[in-house]
């Protein structure tokens, strides 16, 4: 181990931003000074109703399935994979939810339905992208479509209703001032950000979506990473499943969790996650949603049209692949 000399010590303490750009990152600086801007532009727009406390309340409240999502999404792109299915899982995971609590009013059996159904939607991605050895785009792209359908049979296309007061809480309650969602949603955060940037498997993640060959031949055993890489992000579109039925009261195959994979998508790689494989962070992704989220609440409180709205999201994925593959081009040749 290298130990830092005297005067990289008495730099690190002379510069008090040192450790916050260090643990931040210079490219996730970049998606915080963003954010500020949008937030400066719809607070001048709208400021009496943006900067209430509603308002950003419901900021937070509308990206809790999102920033789930994006963060599983970033670990899944960081291994070098993509997991488009992530949108129809979270609603077979919903009507899993919502058909045991129809018959069994039993609160942490329906949290158990939501978990398990994604896990298992999961690992069936994994197997086909492992076993099968489907690339993971195609893989993901065609049990979109079967688990969506999945989901329309298991309910005959109708959503179901939840009246279980205990399930609602999650979505409806709030513990310390803050909406339970939003406490999900840190909780995950936290553990990601933990598990990508601290343990031997996260450092694992990354040397796999680096260079596979080099991780294989260190020994890693990259189908059990993938593997349990698309477990977690059926076990996270579980979670939002299960946030999904308390805000909403219902599970269904398609209604509130259609579109949620392309804009997981674009949260991850607008955070930094490189499509290539071995570079994104939980951060990033966090900030990819929060600009996201308040680009969406900046549009719908200056009164911009859906179809505006969904344009300018597809040219937000669009620029941040551009900006991507540029920084990726300029790096290779000043190598």
């Amino acid at each position: 181990m290298t130990v830092p000399d005297a005067a990289t010590l008495n730099t690190t303490r002379l510069r008090p931003g040192a450790w916050f750009q260090q643990t931040v990152g210079a490219q996730n600086l970049s998606l915080l000074a963003a954010l500020l801007i949008l937030v400066a532009i719809f607070g001048t727009l709208r400021g009496d109703v943006f900067f209430t406390p509603r308002n950003l309340t419901n900021i937070g409240l509308a990206v809790t399935m999102l920033g789930i999502l994006a963060m599983a999404q970033t670990v899944v792109i960081v291994s070098g994979g993509l997991d488009i299915s992530v949108g129809a899982i979270v609603g077979v995971s919903s009507v899993s939810a919502a058909l045991v609590l129809q018959r069994l009013d039993i609160a942490p059996l329906g949290i158990a339905a939501a978990l398990v159904a994604g896990v298992l939607l999961g690992l069936v991605n994994g197997l086909i992208i492992t076993v099968g050895r489907v690339n993971a785009i195609i893989a993901t792209l065609g049990t979109l479509a079967a688990f969506r359908g999945i989901g329309l049979i298991m309910t005959d296309g109708r959503s179901v209703s939840v009246f279980s007061p205990g399930f609602r809480t999650i979505g409806t309650g709030q513990f310390l001032f803050l909406p339970i969602p939003i406490w999900i949603l840190l909780t995950v955060m936290s553990a990601l950000f933990v598990f990508l940037r601290y343990t031997v498997l996260g450092r694992n993640v990354y040397a796999i979506g680096g260079n596979p060959v080099v991780a294989r031949l260190a020994g890693l055993n990259i189908r059990r990473y993938q593997l349990g890489i698309y477990m977690l992000s059926g076990f996270a579109a579980g979670l939002a499943g299960i946030i999904l039925i308390g805000r909403t009261g219902s599970g269904h195959p398609i209604s509130g969790s259609e579109g949620l994979e392309l804009e997981a998508i674009t949260a991850a790689i607008l955070g930094g996650a490189a499509l290539a494989g071995g570079k994104g962070t939980i951060v990033g992704a966090l900030l990819g949603v929060l600009i996201l989220g308040t680009l969406t609440n900046g549009m719908i409180l200056t009164g911009v049209p859906a179809f505006y709205q969904l344009l300018a999201k597809g040219a937000l994925l669009i620029l941040a692949v551009v900006i991507q593959e540029y920084q990726l081009r300029r790096t290779g040749e000043s190598a």
